[in-house]
């Protein structure tokens, strides 16, 4: 318990009334004594904000550690050996001091990786895991410090009135006693910390060893007394209703009777608030006291080598205080009897050989650890404002005096300390200062184990520090969780429910950091090995996707594209390619460097699912060459390249017109050029172009070219109710081979593959497929249908099949000429009057479709075709609007289970 709620104890044992609840061991209010005396005390010196830091030997952060750690067994070892008994009291040491130690061993391994900076905890845990962990965890932490401030003002204000109010006290009676009087008392209090805090922190730096001495006084008082005290009776006068009752407590000496008694457990009443003891009750108080493990960390701004000090310091005083925790209640349990160690929790002034210095060391060590809270606190408010994590609500804490002091974190924080006091309730304030502070340390656990399961190469602990492994750090979380429950299970909750607030905000509200961030270090330690388990000899056809290789030549004219192309991946892999004509040998760098986070906003922007890869080559057909050849990853590689179409068209800025855009108040502009002038010449030639389809062609890769994809109309999707679902045309069948009028070959089920997959997109869903059924006189349509029919059934694809006439299309000069129609590659021995008719029959269908799937031939064997080839395409589409040429290599679709 802290020293504020010991030193009422010793009052209230003197008098004859009864200890408030708050004051008790058993509140729980009990927690981790004067945290980091020292540290924060050097840091109110000046040196938590920008300057050198101080050179603070490993003796120091042992005395900031002991400051803090060393009141909490002189105050609560009692109570806890009183009601448990020495066997489980050894055993709640133990396994308190271990959970502490697992959290130590993570404190010290982050403080052994890397410079740290002022603000301690927070410090670690924002540049561990980023800004949404740290900006939470470090308003909690400064939450912490401040009730914890309260908390120590109140405890020594109780303890004050109780030896010294005009109505209970046991000394001079000349403080009067109500709320407001009590209110004001610690309002003076609060008012010499914060004086001390702004003006004379130098002189309290100079006295923090006195303290100290002060302290471990205190402690060496109480071992002599153990061998010096002679055996005396100690009366405990305990309240009832009736009245008061005088019991006698017995300082034996040591006895091996008494020894003998108090080996056991002896759950009783607590006198103070009246309820029955147990395990679990007495290990949360003594947990409580255990919790000072962060006043050596909270001095890595202060610290010349923090990577040597803080583990040294720490691990030291952690098992100094372990042993002082066990000579203790072996001692206790030798020479008092269980009388005077349940009924009489200040028994130790009763014996001790000087009683007024266990008292001052007491108040002493409670007001250091409020002022020291209230500096922490300052500080950490401080590094708050000065990372920038919540803008402008804290820009007034940035303010620092000429030394480096930040007075405006310091008022500020003494401000919401001294609201805290109107409550005036230790209990809740304890409660929620306990959780607070276990929940910064299993964060601190969680911070280290992040850092060890990502096995970046700049994390090393070998060999600074090697004492620890991912195991003590998942110990150190669940400890730490454990007794958060264990403590105050509604604090918890609480805690957990407010911290979960304040992550989901950061994370919307915040603005991104440049400490880098912890998941993209984990993501890429899981990924890494499951793509090396890809294995593309172990592809199936019935697990095919689609992956995507989508070129772009500007993003501007590409945007209901790219938008389109994201709902066709169907959770495929899907790449945005560019290729940048320039000759890096003629450069003085990379010019794509400054391109790529233009990119990735843009891809962020539209909210599609894609990677970037942008190359350098001498003319476009080489760098998609590259792309085809290069990009993605193991068995994650594009199987189907997309482009857009070959046209007279001038292009239109869709991306100032797309949502994610004309919904922003900023302009577009992300670094894309301006679009290319209806005048400017294309960077491609018609032949080049067709020389890209047939490359992917050649590259086994399916090929979709899609054309009029900006004047792709969305907004059925907005009103769904009121209008008719929209359709999908799907025309499986070469329109420029007459003599064709196959639905079964690998490019048509590809093309049905694709319609179908659209279909499944969360944007499609409402769409109905349409396939259309080309005839001739003479065929027995409806055998056709039923054997188009069965074959959709057999690929479990759901469609509406309609019969269109293929006689009036077929010209009767390419009927005679056999030799040309029947050569595989043969398209462009058709006439412009036959594909105009054909893209008349496309057009004639009602009503108009979302989009269309249509049939794209292989080019031409002879490359002086192309352009013909190209022309043909460009007749057949020919105001068709969003129109997707597809042609596919690669079985996609698989009948059987």
């Amino acid at each position: 318990m802290p020293g504020a709620a010991f030193a009422s104890c010793f009052a209230a044992s003197k008098r004859g009334g009864t200890v408030n609840p708050t004051g008790s061991p058993s509140a729980p209010g009990a927690h981790a004594g004067a945290r980091g005396i020292l540290c924060l005390l050097r840091v109110a010196a000046g040196h938590g904000g920008p300057g050198t830091p101080s050179q603070c030997p490993v003796l120091g952060v042992v005395r900031a550690q002991l400051t803090g750690m060393l009141t909490s067994p002189i105050s609560s070892a009692g109570f806890v050996v009183g009601h448990a008994g020495l066997y489980q009291a050894l055993a709640m040491f133990a396994v308190a001091y271990f959970i502490i130690g697992m959290t130590v061993l993570s404190v010290c391994a982050i403080a052994t990786n890397g410079a740290l900076d002022a603000g301690g905890a927070y410090y670690m845990i924002s540049r561990a895991l980023g800004p949404e962990f740290g900006g939470s965890i470090g308003i909690m932490f400064f939450l912490a410090n401040v009730c914890g401030s309260a908390l120590y003002v109140l405890g020594l204000v109780e303890a004050v009135v109780d030896s010294f109010g005009q109505k209970a006290g046991t000394g001079v009676h000349v403080l009067p006693q109500s709320y407001w009087y009590e209110l004001l008392y610690g309002t003076v209090l609060l008012a010499l910390c914060l004086l001390v805090c702004l003006v004379g922190a130098s002189i309290y730096a100079k006295a923090t060893f006195l303290i100290f001495l002060i302290v471990a006084g205190v402690l060496g008082t109480i071992l002599v007394s153990f061998f010096a005290t002679r055996p005396i009776g100690v009366p405990i006068r305990l309240p009832r209703f009736n009245g008061s009752e005088i019991e006698n407590g017995s300082f034996t000496g040591f006895s091996l009777a008494t020894l003998r008694d108090n080996l056991g457990g002896g759950y009783a009443v607590d006198y103070t608030t009246g309820q029955m003891m147990s395990f679990s009750s007495v290990f949360a108080v003594m947990f409580n006291g255990c919790t000072g493990i962060m006043a050596g960390s909270n001095m890595s701004g202060d610290l010349k080598r923090p990577s040597y000090s803080i583990p040294r310091g720490t691990i030291s005083a952690v098992l100094f205080t372990y042993l002082v925790y066990n000579l203790l209640a072996f001692l206790m349990c030798a020479t008092c009897n269980r009388t005077l160690l349940q009924k009489d929790y200040g028994f130790l002034r009763d014996i001790s050989i000087f009683p007024p210095l266990v008292t001052v060391g007491i108040y002493a060590a409670t007001l250091s650890a409020a002022m020291s809270n209230l500096i922490g606190a300052s500080r950490i408010l401080y590094a708050l404002a000065r990372d920038d994590l919540f803008g402008r609500a804290l820009a007034l804490a940035k303010k620092t005096s000429a030394s480096g002091n930040p007075v405006m974190a310091v008022i500020l924080s003494w401000l919401v300390v001294q609201l805290v006091l109107f409550s005036g309730k230790l209990n809740t304030i304890a409660g929620v200062v306990t959780t607070f502070f276990l929940l910064v340390y299993a964060t601190v656990n969680l911070a280290c184990l992040a850092l060890e399961w990502a096995s970046a190469p700049n994390f090393r602990y070998l060999p600074t520090f090697r004492y620890f492994t991912w195991h003590t750090c998942l110990l150190g979380i669940a400890g730490c969780c454990v007794m958060m429950f264990l403590i105050s299970p509604v604090s918890a909750s609480a805690s957990l429910g407010f911290l979960l607030i304040l992550l989901l905000a950061l994370h919307y509200l915040s603005p991104s950091s440049t400490w880098g961030y912890i998941s993209q270090a984990l993501i890429f330690h899981q990924v890494s090995p499951y793509l090396l388990m890809l294995d593309v000899r172990k592809d199936h056809v019935k697990f095919w996707r689609p992956q995507m290789l989508l070129m772009v030549q500007n993003p501007r004219g590409s945007a209901r594209l790219i938008d389109f192309v994201n709902d066709l991946k169907k959770s495929g892999l899907y790449v945005l390619g560019h290729v940048e004509l320039q000759d890096l040998d003629t450069l003085p760098s990379d010019p794509l460097q400054p391109q790529q986070d233009s990119w990735l906003s843009l891809v962020d922007k539209l909210n599609v699912k894609a990677f970037v890869s942008l190359t350098l080559a001498p003319s476009v057909r080489h760098g998609v060459r590259q792309l085809l050849f290069t990009s993605g990853l193991g068995g994650m590689r594009p199987n189907t390249l997309v482009l857009g179409f070959y046209d007279d068209e001038a292009p239109q800025d869709g991306l100032a017109r797309h949502p994610a855009f004309t919904s922003a108040r900023e302009e577009v502009p992300l670094g894309f050029p301006p679009l290319r002038a209806p005048a400017t010449p294309k960077l491609l030639s018609p032949r080049e172009y067709v020389g890209i389809v047939a490359d992917a062609l050649k590259m086994l890769r399916n090929v979709l070219l899609a054309r009029q994809l900006e004047s792709l109309d969305k907004a059925w999707e907005l009103r769904r109710a009121a209008s008719p679902p929209p359709t999908i045309h799907v025309w499986p069948v070469n329109l420029l081979r007459p003599d064709s009028a196959r639905y079964a070959d690998t490019c048509s089920l590809f093309l049905l593959q694709m319609a179908c997959v659209l279909n499944m997109a969360r944007a499609w869903r409402r769409a109905r497929l349409r396939l259309f059924l080309c005839v001739e006189a003479g065929a027995m349509p409806h055998a056709q249908e039923e054997k188009l029919r069965q074959l959709l059934k057999d690929l479990r694809i759901q469609a509406q099949i309609q019969l269109v006439p293929w006689d009036a299309v077929t010209p009767e000069e390419e009927e005679e000429e056999e030799g040309a129609v029947n050569f595989p590659a043969n398209t462009t021995q058709v006439s412009d009057e036959y594909v105009c008719a054909a893209n008349k029959l496309v057009l004639e269908q009602s009503p108009a479709p979302a989009v269309r799937f249509l049939y794209l031939p292989r080019p031409p064997a002879d490359t002086s075709l192309y352009p013909l080839y190209l022309h043909q395409l460009e007749l057949l589409t020919r105001g068709l609007g969003p129109t997707v040429l597809v042609h596919g290599v690669s079985a996609v679709t698989s009948t059987q289970l």
